[in-house]
């Protein structure tokens, strides 16, 4: 188990707190309450959770098993008491792809004839031919589209319902805070993946995180000041279109009393948006012939991140930081770390309007996209291809984001 570090924790940036830039320190859950609440999150939890995404195979979007799965998620959700269930309807139907063009899922790239992976050669990262780089050699990366790379028949069958385009949906739901429910942060995975495997690791890892903090965060002596939005994005592996079609339709609804003078809010103002996409796999640098260890290294850490571009770059990076203290006060085993190129994940929309940061195993774009995962958009994106060590590094960024979220809500615990 890691000693845990206790820091005093100093915001200087308001961080979307409406310009209360101490609120996090001045009305902070008492450390034990913290504690309580971190406890909650268990592993079996967790990997139950994850287990049940299973079933509904890689939930491509626009199939019945997406469909199914989102089904699932809300009935889980309302059973652990985040009842306030509510689904976003928009429509995806892209103009066909054309036979040389290459379409972008994360840093993948498909073959244009959509047969293998076709993502970058073995060899070093570098610059020039053959170059160097602190981050060693690199994999090939792709999205795997020929089901007969799927050993096992019922889930090659599960998974072989096509994608068409037109009507899709999203679930989120809501815990109204006591205080100031007219204020929210969201935090958010996306649920649908591909690659003929089970997306248990893209993204059912950080869909199952966020379902198990809704299961904590709605217990019935559990209390936050602000309110917390519990979303599961559709659409992120075809260009985080779930996401753009929430801010979208939402973005100008926020902080708008309906109806006037009641105390709701359909859409509480934006705080901070905090996404959680691949929480499971850090197993290091690829070798020289393309493979990985099979164990995870003993270096691993929960990867947060925020976009230096970004409009609100400052804010974010505070949020970061905010974020890794959580981490390095209540994580049990895996320490965090931060870095400024959050990309090609759900929280790119939000990020010039609100404070948006990524937890994630790996950097995106140094090691995720240098084949850091041979699991990724793979058949192999299943669920015995993980060990407990790696289920704990996701439980670890749970317990940062709970930490986190709890200061930032003023949660505590009362008695009923």
């Amino acid at each position: 188990m890691r000693t845990t570090l206790h820091l005093v924790v100093s915001v200087t940036l308001a961080i979307g707190l409406g310009g209360e830039a101490t609120y996090a320190q001045q009305n902070a859950p008492a450390d034990d309450t913290i504690r309580t609440l971190v406890s909650r999150l268990d592993l079996e939890y967790y990997k139950t959770t994850l287990k049940g995404l299973t079933q509904f195979g890689d939930r491509r979007q626009g199939t019945k098993r997406n469909r199914d799965a989102i089904d699932w998620i809300e009935q889980q959700l309302q059973a652990v008491g985040c009842t306030t269930t509510e689904r976003l309807d928009y429509v995806y139907d892209p103009p066909p792809r054309q036979r040389r063009s290459q379409r972008r899922n994360g840093a993948a790239e498909l073959n244009p004839t959509g047969g293998t992976p076709t993502g970058g050669r073995i060899g070093r990262n570098g610059s020039g031919p053959g170059g160097s780089s602190i981050f060693g050699y690199r994999a090939r990366t792709g999205v795997t589209t020929d089901p007969l790379t799927q050993p096992d028949e019922q889930l090659r069958k599960l998974n072989s319902e096509p994608a068409t385009n037109g009507p899709r949906q999203e679930v989120y739901c809501t815990k109204v805070g006591t205080d100031r429910p007219g204020e929210m942060y969201i935090i958010g995975a996306h649920m649908d993946g591909h690659g003929w495997g089970q997306a248990a690791n893209d993204d059912g890892s950080g869909t199952a995180l966020i379902m198990e903090l809704a299961r904590i965060f709605n217990a019935r002596d559990v209390e936050t000041d602000r309110s917390i939005r519990f979303a599961l994005w559709n659409n992120e592996e075809t260009g985080l279109n779930g996401s753009r079609a929430y801010v979208e339709q939402r973005q100008e609804l926020q902080g708008q009393e309906d109806p006037p003078g009641s105390g709701r809010y359909p859409e509480p103002r934006w705080l901070a948006m905090i996404q959680h996409d691949m929480m499971l796999f850090d197993h290091g640098a690829p070798r020289a012939d393309g493979t990985l260890s099979r164990d995870q290294r003993p270096e691993a850490d929960v990867n947060i991140e925020f976009q230096s571009t970004a409009d609100l770059a400052d804010e974010a990076r505070a949020l970061a930081f905010f974020f890794r203290a959580a981490n390095d006060i209540y994580a049990t085993d895996y320490p965090a770390t931060v870095g400024p190129h959050m990309t090609n994940t759900d929280s790119t929309p939000f990020m010039n309007i609100v404070p948006a940061i990524s937890l994630r195993e790996n950097e995106r774009g140094a090691h995720v996209g240098a084949g850091w995962d041979p699991h990724w958009h793979q058949p192999t994106d299943v669920f015995s291809s993980f060990s407990d060590d790696d289920f704990r590094l996701g439980l670890n960024a749970g317990q940062t984001t709970l930490a986190a979220i709890a200061q930032l809500t003023g949660a505590r615990i009362v008695e009923r």
